[in-house]
């Protein structure tokens, strides 16, 4: 959720071979755990990936304004914290990714402040070598992709061809070309023509990968489940789902930076666009920046970049002619479902129905795995923030059933966004028994009537 304020960034980086989420700054090489000239991801090695190497993950809590507002002005000021968030109030816990050379003052300021805290993690390079050697190679049989591992953006996309192939109902859809001219693709499940329609994206920030895993997850269970309610499902609806809405960022994961979070778009000496803030539904009035360095910077103006535009399109081609009455965002972590609105405390038109929904279906992730998901209106869930996607297809396209869900892990989790892949199947699975939970709600209610 975050990157450094690195103004200098062409010199910075190969002076300090300093990993960045949020700049076009990238160095080092594959796991170190590899054999010179191998690669951890299945093909030749990048000569220029980020890396990590003795970052701590530490956990702070504010006890004063005092300590807020302290942490307010690091974030602004340091080249190299990464803030999962930012400082808001008293009470507050907030995860901070903090570079070798800063730990000694980090720890200073700590304990000069007082403030209440843990180490989560000594070595965050050593989770990302473990994530990587996760990854299957991208030119593998389409057939072998699986809920056990990670895979490129080609293999992805070669599996949907290969599932509609194989499966008459479904469809493989183009929205069109990413930044860097990558097909931005996703499939349409078709049980009946009439049926109403659930859209499902993710993996709008690049470095959350369980959120394209659990989209794939969602296509085949609905192609293959012997499960009845999950095959009432795939025929009295139609699916719309695209596993990655921004492309060009989950690439360059892959290749270049596992901590990247926009797209890919060039600004003077550092790139990207938090795609998430883009969207033209009270754009950049809070929770996101003006400034190109930062994680959550807004773009030049509303619904700036290229894949905004193209999801944008989409939905209002089709979202009268398809029906679609449910809008779902994937992504981590935090383990939240959330509706709108993100930029206001002012609750929408059929708040108490989504809270509900939100609690029926937090409820059924608990009874299948134990795990906590918080239901809530983004803006008192998590933190303020605006122009995303939920808030302008629930506002401006007129979904009304609209949630962003935050997957595995905690919001103290120890991985970040570096979810292990044995965590796949059972983190997707809790997205699919949540969103079925949510559709049976509200049909319930009468929303696809």
């Amino acid at each position: 959720m975050l990157t450094w304020l690195i103004r200098a960034q062409w010199l910075v980086i190969p002076i300090l071979a300093m990993a960045s989420s949020g700049t076009n700054l990238e160095s080092g090489s594959c796991s170190v755990a590899k054999p010179a000239g191998s690669s951890c991801l299945g093909g030749a090695a990048s000569p220029d990936q980020a890396r990590y190497d003795n970052y701590r993950i530490y956990n702070v809590e504010f006890d004063n304004e005092e300590q807020i507002e302290l942490f307010q002005k690091l974030e602004e000021q340091s080249d190299s914290l990464t803030f999962i968030g930012h400082a808001r109030e008293i009470g507050q816990k907030l995860s901070i990714l903090v570079a070798a050379h800063r730990v000694a003052d980090f720890a200073d300021l700590l304990k000069t402040y007082k403030l209440k805290h843990r180490v989560l993690t000594y070595n965050f390079q050593e989770k990302i070598d473990r994530n990587m050697g996760e990854v299957l190679p991208q030119d593998i049989d389409a057939s072998k992709l699986d809920w056990q591992h990670f895979f490129h953006l080609k293999t992805i996309y070669a599996w949907l061809d290969k599932m509609a192939a194989k499966y008459s109902q479904l469809t493989v859809l183009d929205m069109g070309t990413s930044t860097q001219g990558n097909p931005i693709k996703g499939v349409k499940l078709v049980g009946n023509p009439k049926n109403k329609a659930i859209f499902i994206e993710s993996g709008i920030h690049a470095r959350e990968w369980i959120a394209p895993a659990t989209a794939t997850y969602i296509i085949n269970e609905l192609l293959t489940s012997q499960d009845p309610q999950v095959q009432k499902l795939a025929k009295e609806y139609n699916w719309i789902i695209f596993p990655s809405v921004n492309p060009d960022g989950y690439k360059y994961t892959f290749e270049h930076d596992r901590m990247w979070r926009k797209n890919r778009q060039l600004f003077g000496t550092c790139r990207g666009v938090d795609l998430n803030r883009n969207y033209p539904d009270h754009w950049n009035s809070t929770g996101s920046s003006s400034d190109p360095t930062r994680y959550d910077y807004a773009g030049p103006s509303a619904g700036s970049e290229l894949e905004t535009k193209r999801l944008i399109e989409f939905i209002r081609e089709n979202v009268g002619k398809e029906q679609i009455k449910t809008y779902i965002a994937l992504h981590s972590y935090s383990q939240m479902l959330m509706f709108p609105y993100g930029y206001t405390k002012e609750h929408v038109s059929n708040y108490a129905d989504l809270q509900e929904f939100g609690q029926k279906a937090s409820a059924a992730i608990k009874a299948e795995s134990g795990r906590d998901y918080v239901s809530g209106n983004l803006y008192e869930t998590i933190y303020p923030s605006s122009g995303g996607s939920m808030d302008w297809a629930h506002a401006e396209a007129g979904i009304p059933i609209a949630y962003t869900f935050e997957l595995r892990g905690p919001p103290d989790s120890q991985d970040l966004f570096i979810l292990p892949a044995v965590e796949i199947q059972p983190t997707a699975s809790e997205a699919f028994t949540a969103i079925r939970t949510i559709v049976e709600a509200a049909a319930e209610k009468g929303y696809y009537k």
